[in-house]
C-alpha cells in the first residue's frame, strides 16, 4: 500500500494508479493477462460437465461452485486490466496513445473472456428443481444463489452459443462509438465573446461550471459558446446516437425484448411498469415542482422569465462561497461522521491514499464517477473540482459510491455488483447529509441561496433525469422505424425539456443541441432513470433515519454491504418500506415540494 498522499490545501489531487499498474509498459499487465487465460482454460475444462451431472445433485453442486469461483477469479484479473486502461484514458482523452491502449486492452479482454459464454448457457439448461437440489447438496455453492438469480433472469432472452459468442466478440468494435463520443467531448472548446477582447476558451467541464457563475454576462457567454461548439459536433453525435440505438435494437430483437428499455429493467431487477409509474408520477408533479420553483426563482432574480443559462445560477448577486479542497474534504468527512459507524473512516481512506483524481485539466473528460475496479482492489474516485458548492456535493456523491463499493467488496466481485436501483442509494444519501451540514453551518444571509441550490440539485436529479428518460424513450421508439434526423432529435429534446422546465424558462436558440453532451445516452442507454429512482428511494430512507437515527445506521450499513445479493424490494424490507406501493414514490416528490414551500416562505 502506498504511503499517505499529500496535496496542497487549495489544489485538488491527482490519483496514482500504481496500485493497479505502474504504466502501460508494466510487466504485471502481461502477467495478469496470462493468469486470466490460465483461469479461463481451467474453467473451460469443466465445459459440458454441468449438463452431464444434472442427475447427481452433490456432483453438480461441487462443479457449480468450482466453475463460478474460477469465473470470478478470471473476472478479477480482467476487471483490473480493464479498469486501469479506462481510468488512465479518462484523464487523457486527447492522448491517442492512451485511447489506443484502452481499445487494445478491451479487445484482449474480450478475446480471453468470450470462450466462457458457455457457463451461463449451461446453468440455464438446468431445471429449477435440479439447481435447488444441487445447492442444498453442496452448501458451499449456495453462496452463489444471488448471482444465479440474475443469470436465471436472462434465460428467456439467451441465444445460441454461437450468437452469444458473436455478440461478445463484437463488443470492442461497438465500443468505438462511445470512444468517438468521448474524444469529441474532450476536444470541445467553447469560445466566449468570440472576437472580443477578454474572450476565453473553455473545456466542456469549464463551460458547464460557468453556468453557475454569479455574473449573468459570463453565464450567457459560456452558454452561447457551448451552444456553438455543440452545434458543430451535433451531426457526428447524432450519427453516434443513431448507430448505438440501432445496434441495441438489433440485439434486443434477437433476444426478444419488446421495448428498448426492457434489457436495462431486467439488469436492474425492476419491473418496467414500476419505472413507467415512477416517470409518470414525476411528470405529473412538474407543475408543483420545477414549473413553480423556476417561476419563484425568476421573481427572486427580478426577471419575468429565466434564460436557460440562469437555471442553476446563484440567487444572490454576490459571488457564492468558494471552497478549498481541504474545506471540501472536511465538510464531507464531517457529514459521513454524522451517520455514525465506520462511514467516515472508510471515506477518509480515499483522501489519505491517492485514490481521487479531482483536478480539472485539458484532456480530462467531464463529469464524475466512482470506479469499483474489482472486489480484491480498492475503488477510485474521479471528478472535476472547481471549488464550488456543487463540487462539494459531487465529492460527497462519489465518495458515497466509494464507501458503498468498499462495503460490498466483502461479497466478492460477482455478488458485490449492485443493480442501478440500489447503486445510487449511498451516493445520493451522502449528498443529502452533506447539504444538511452546509445549510446548518451557513450564515443566515447564505441560507436562501443554499436552499435554492438544494432544490435545483433535487430538480436536476429527479425532474431533469426523468425528462432525459422520456426523451431517450421517444428517440429509441422512433429509431426503430429508421434513422432519426438530427433536426428531429433537436425537436424531441426541446419538447421534453420544455415540458419539464415549464413556462418560466426560455430555451434560447442553440439549446436544441444540448442533448449531444449527455454521455449516458451513448455509454449506458436507459441508465438515467436510476438517478430519479435513487433520489426518491433515498428520500424514503431519510424519513426512516429521522424517525430512528440510532436504529437506522446498522440497517443502512447492512443494506450497502449486501451489494447485489438482494433485490431492492428485499433490501428495503428491514426499513418497512415497500417500493411497489405507489405512495412510496410520492414521499420524495412531497419532500422536494416542501423545500419549494420553504423557499417561497423566505421571500
Amino acid at each position: 500500500m502506498n504511503a499517505p498522499f499529500k496535496t496542497p490545501e487549495t489544489e485538488a489531487p491527482l490519483w496514482d494508479l500504481s496500485d493497479l499498474y505502474g504504466s502501460r509498459d508494466d510487466a504485471r499487465l502481461a502477467a495478469d493477462m496470462t493468469q486470466a487465460r490460465a483461469l479461463v482454460d481451467d474453467l473451460n475444462g469443466l465445459k459440458g460437465r454441468l449438463a452431464a451431472q444434472r442427475a447427481d445433485p452433490s456432483a453438480l453442486g461441487a462443479t457449480l461452485d468450482r466453475a463460478i469461483t474460477l469465473y470470478e477469479q478470471a473476472s478479477d484479473r480482467l476487471g483490473a486490466l480493464g479498469a486501469y486502461a479506462f481510468l488512465a484514458a479518462s484523464t487523457a482523452r486527447d492522448d491517442a496513445g492512451a485511447q489506443g491502449f484502452e481499445a487494445d486492452v478491451r479487445e484482449k479482454i474480450t478475446a480471453i473472456a468470450t470462450p466462457t459464454v458457455w457457463l451461463t448457457l449451461e446453468i440455464n439448461q438446468i431445471d429449477d428443481a435440479e439447481l435447488d437440489a444441487a445447492l442444498a447438496a453442496h452448501p458451499a455453492a449456495a453462496r452463489w444463489r444471488p448471482w444465479l438469480r440474475r443469470v436465471r433472469a436472462m434465460k428467456p432472452h439467451e441465444l445460441s452459443a454461437q450468437l452469444e459468442t458473436f455478440i461478445a466478440e463484437r463488443g470492442p468494435i461497438t465500443a468505438q462509438w462511445p470512444r468517438l463520443f468521448d474524444e469529441q467531448m474532450a476536444a470541445l472548446r467553447a469560445h466566449t465573446g468570440r472576437g472580443v477582447a477578454g474572450g476565453e476558451t473553455l473545456t466542456l467541464a469549464e463551460a458547464l461550471n460557468r453556468l453557475s457563475d454569479a455574473k449573468p454576462a459570463r453565464r450567457k457567454a459560456a452558454a452561447e459558446g457551448l451552444s456553438e461548439a455543440l452545434a458543430a459536433r451535433a451531426p457526428t453525435i447524432a450519427l453516434v446516437l443513431n448507430t448505438v440505438a440501432a445496434d441495441k435494437a438489433m440485439e434486443d430483437r434477437w433476444r426478444g425484448f419488446k421495448r428498448p428499455a426492457d434489457s436495462r429493467h431486467l439488469a436492474n431487477e425492476v419491473d418496467g411498469e414500476a419505472v413507467d409509474a415512477m416517470a409518470q408520477a414525476v411528470a405529473d408533479a412538474y407543475p408543483r415542482l420545477s414549473h413553480r420553483y423556476y417561476a419563484l426563482k425568476a421573481r427572486a432574480m427580478g426577471k419575468t422569465r429565466l434564460d436557460h443559462w440562469d437555471r442553476n445560477a446563484p440567487i444572490e448577486t454576490a459571488a457564492p462561497r468558494a471552497f478549498t479542497w481541504t474545506q471540501g474534504r472536511e465538510i464531507v468527512l464531517d457529514s459521513f461522521s454524522d451517520l455514525g459507524g465506520d462511514f467516515a473512516q472508510r471515506a477518509g481512506r480515499f483522501f489519505d491514499q491517492p485514490w481521487i483524481d479531482g483536478r480539472a485539466r485539458p484532456g480530462k473528460q467531464s463529469g464524475a464517477y466512482a470506479h469499483p475496479v474489482t472486489a480484491d482492489r480498492h475503488p477510485y474516485v474521479f471528478l472535476n473540482w472547481m471549488g464550488e458548492r456543487r463540487d462539494v456535493l459531487t465529492l460527497a456523491h462519489e465518495l458515497g459510491h466509494g464507501v458503498h463499493q468498499t462495503l460490498a467488496a466483502e461479497q466478492g466481485t460477482l455478488l458485490a455488483d449492485t443493480p442501478l436501483t440500489l447503486a445510487e442509494t449511498a451516493s445520493i444519501f451522502a449528498e443529502g447529509l452533506t447539504f444538511d451540514r452546509l445549510l446548518a453551518t451557513a450564515p443566515k444571509a447564505e441560507q436562501r441561496g443554499l436552499l435554492a441550490g438544494r432544490i435545483e440539485d433535487g430538480l436536476n436529479t429527479v425532474v431533469r433525469q426523468i425528462a432525459f428518460h422520456r426523451f431517450e424513450t421517444r428517440f429509441h421508439d422512433e429509431r426503430q422505424k429508421g434513422e432519426v434526423p438530427q433536426q428531429r432529435i433537436n425537436e424531441l429534446w426541446l419538447e421534453e425539456m420544455g415540458a419539464s422546465l415549464g413556462p418560466a424558462v426560455t430555451l434560447n436558440p442553440g439549446y436544441e443541441h444540448w442533448w449531444s453532451y449527455v454521455s449516458h445516452f451513448v455509454h449506458s442507454p436507459f441508465y438515467v432513470y436510476a438517478y430519479a429512482f435513487g433520489d426518491l428511494l433515498v428520500a424514503a430512507l431519510m424519513e426512516a433515519r429521522r424517525a430512528d437515527p440510532a436504529g437506522f445506521t446498522p440497517l443502512y450499513r447492512d443494506l450497502l454491504a449486501g451489494g447485489g445479493t438482494r433485490t431492492y424490494v428485499e433490501a428495503l424490507k428491514p426499513f418497512d418500506l415497500n417500493p411497489r406501493d405507489p405512495a412510496f414514490w410520492s414521499v420524495g416528490c412531497q419532500r422536494l415540494e416542501r423545500l419549494v414551500d420553504q423557499f417561497e416562505a423566505l421571500g
